[in-house]
């Protein structure tokens, strides 16, 4: 059997995702932090890609106002036009005038743009270890231990281990551990809770031997709340538990956590929504964001057909096109959010008129339906987004909720639920706080049936403590 090469035709249709459409679908899932890391990045490498905000100030003043480049803001009567002529948008945002960066104009660096780091555990423990003035042996040993020392305090190794791999004796070791747990904050060093609030009680000079013996012998009694065991245990008094109990809870269980680098994150809304009169005005937030248009030097030169290489045409090109391309992606984002926004406004009408207990259950094909989108870019487009309402800051996920049904047919949205459960503990009586069945059938009496299980499904995603924890005396 003869074997030979054959040319065959046929068509074959597939999916394609064009440049384009990649660049839409990364940018929707964005951040707004993200995003304008990512559009500065752009502006670094891509040369015909410019931003407003940096043209010479000097330069600004020369020009007239019809040469003056602002992005025209959007407003909530235009809406958004379904086309926009892109080759004319970006004929109109273009720069003749010098680019420099805000950086180049001065001559000394801005102090309060530099903030000192915060000290780490380590660095404090290092620190007061030198002061002691070690020998060579001393630091070797004590550095190995500070090594071992987590981000709340507690030593996570063993004493045997540090000897072994230290090559020194184990009561050197313990020396040296000591020594540590002398140190600033106050229980650093110790094996497990139980040392370290004895330590905290050497420091603070507290003799109070009832307190000592509730850590020492019934610090699971204290998790769970059975003071009348620990009453009859140790042969005390209810009063005189209850006192001790509260010096055992001024001390700090996690002593290295102050000193963690753990660094706040500010949220930063995507969209505000405020009310005028009945109704309510949705407005981008555009604070920060890049102003960003094309190079007119680069775009000229490609257009008149100047004498340029073929290869440095061919990349200015490229370029040109991939900035014409970022440049819509933007604005199809700034459209898909404000639609959405839009449209959970519509739905949610109760909510931002009244609060968290209106909330209506909503999904995502409500939306998706409503402004003729598909479930996956909605969901993208409510990913880390964030909206400033009447009703406080929310993610626009928090609007979609699943639905739990009522007796008279209606229903009522799971975070609505969360929000009573969270209000009925909140009122109870700490002496005799509610167990999850109780507000099971105090819920049932509201005409909303959810099950005990859901009940402590919804308390543990709040971070509220079941009622045996609960529990004051």
């Amino acid at each position: 059997m003869a074997i030979e090469l054959q040319q065959n035709l046929r068509l074959q249709q597939q999916l394609v995702m064009t440049p384009q459409l990649q660049m839409a679908i990364k940018l929707l899932q964005l951040s707004k932090l993200e995003l304008v890391e990512m559009i500065q990045q752009e502006i670094e490498t891509n040369p015909t890609l410019e931003d407003v905000h940096i043209v010479s100030a000097d330069e600004e003043t020369e020009k007239t106002d019809a040469d003056r480049l602002t992005t025209k803001e959007v407003t909530i009567e235009e809406k958004f036009d379904n086309y926009l002529d892109w080759h004319n948008y970006i004929d109109e945002y273009n720069s003749t005038g010098k680019i420099h960066y805000e950086g180049e104009r001065k001559d000394s660096p801005d102090l309060e743009a530099y903030t000192t780091s915060k000290t780490s555990l380590a660095d404090h423990l290092r620190w007061q270890l030198l002061m002691t003035q070690p020998t060579p042996d001393e630091e070797e040993i004590g550095s190995l231990i500070i090594g071992n020392i987590n981000k709340d305090g507690y030593l996570d190794t063993s004493i045997e281990d540090i000897a072994r791999i230290s090559h020194h004796s184990d009561e050197k070791i313990r020396q040296m551990v000591s020594r540590i747990q002398s140190f600033d904050p106050p229980g650093v060093g110790a094996a497990d809770l139980k040392e370290c609030l004895l330590l905290q009680l050497n420091y603070l000079e507290i003799e109070n031997p009832l307190v000592r013996d509730i850590i020492q012998y019934h610090l699971k009694e204290l998790e769970t709340k059975q003071y009348k065991i620990i009453v009859k245990s140790l042969k005390s008094d209810i009063n005189s538990v209850v006192e001790a109990i509260r010096i055992i809870k001024s001390l700090d269980p996690k002593p290295g956590d102050k000193y963690n680098d753990d660094q706040l994150i500010y949220i930063t809304p995507d969209v505000y929504v405020y009310k005028e009169g009945d109704d309510y005005l949705i407005l981008m937030n555009d604070d920060d964001m890049p102003k960003l248009h094309i190079n007119s030097y680069y775009r000229k030169a490609v257009r008149r057909g100047e004498k340029i290489e073929d290869e440095t045409k061919t990349y200015l090109k490229d370029r040109l096109r991939s900035a014409e391309w970022l440049i819509k992606s933007i604005h199809h984002r700034r459209k898909t959010i404000y639609n959405v926004m839009e449209s959970i406004v519509k739905f949610q009408r109760d909510f931002f008129d009244h609060g968290i207990a209106h909330l209506k259950p909503m999904v995502l094909r409500d939306v998706a339906d409503d402004i003729e989108m598909h479930e996956s870019t909605i969901s993208r487009v409510t990913n880390n987004k964030y909206a400033y309402t009447p009703q406080g800051i929310f993610e626009l996920k928090f609007f979609f909720n699943s639905s739990i049904n009522r007796s008279n047919g209606g229903s009522i949205a799971s975070a609505s639920v969360q929000d009573k459960i969270k209000k009925l503990i909140e009122t109870e009586n700490h002496k005799k706080p509610f167990s999850d069945k109780k507000i099971t059938e105090i819920l049932e009496a509201s005409d909303i049936h959810i099950a005990r299980r859901t009940v402590a499904k919804y308390r543990e995603m709040m971070g509220i403590l079941p009622s045996s924890k609960r529990k004051q005396y």
